[in-house]
């Protein structure tokens, strides 16, 4: 008698999942760099305008503006390299009021490297006053790039460049700096109405406003 041999059953391996961990939240060096570069490509593409002109919402001439944001940038860095805790620094940084707005860009972009490379430098430990809120780098990094979404906006607005604040920076800087924004809207329209700058859906023009930078 010939014995057939029984099928041998073989168990299909139980499915492997590959699991990826969760995306790190950039660095706010990085988004520090790329508002920098976001924020100079809109203020080329309006150079040949006349920065003569108030800039959108200010007292200040785009030009003036421009002088304010390169020195804030400056001014925040500073801060994080003396490290005060009850004043603001001496060192006032501004650009050339002869020279033309490309080269003035190019001043930006300096005030705006240093800032970086001052950010990233710093300890986490370290604190610094700021009128708003005594804080860290990654505070005063928020402070900057804050500084450079709104500035452009305001100079860009004044000389029909369209541009607008981008959604990812936007929600960085809320997080950080305006623990109480209002949610359910577009971070970009958020950011400008915490600001004073738009009305929001269901909320008038903020008159007065400030950020938090404290510690959280």
């Amino acid at each position: 008698m010939t014995v057939t041999p029984s099928a041998t059953t073989t168990t299909p391996a139980p499915a492997t999942t590959t699991t990826h961990p969760p995306a790190a939240p950039p660095r706010w060096t990085d988004l520090l760099a790329t508002a920098t570069e976001d924020s100079l490509a809109a203020l080329e593409e309006a150079a040949g305008q006349d920065w003569s002109r108030l800039a959108h919402g200010l007292d200040w001439t785009c030009r003036q503006t421009l002088d304010h944001l390169a020195l804030g940038l400056t001014g925040y860095a500073g801060l994080l390299i003396a490290r005060p805790t009850d004043r603001y620094i001496t060192l006032f940084a501004s650009l050339d009021p002869q020279a033309p707005i490309p080269d003035c860009l190019d001043g930006l972009r300096i005030a705006a490297t240093f800032a970086v490379s001052t950010i990233r430098d710093t300890p986490p430990e370290v604190r610094a006053w700021h009128p708003w809120g005594t804080s860290d780098a990654t505070g005063f990094a928020a402070m900057a790039v804050t500084e450079l979404a709104l500035h452009t906006y305001d100079i860009t607005g004044a000389l029909g460049v369209p541009w607008a604040p981008p959604e990812t920076t936007c929600a960085a800087v809320l997080a950080r700096l305006f623990p109480d924004a209002p949610s359910g809207h577009s971070p970009s329209g958020t950011l400008l109405w915490c600001t004073g700058r738009a009305p929001l859906a269901g909320l008038p023009r903020r008159e007065e406003w400030r950020w938090d930078g404290t510690v959280r």
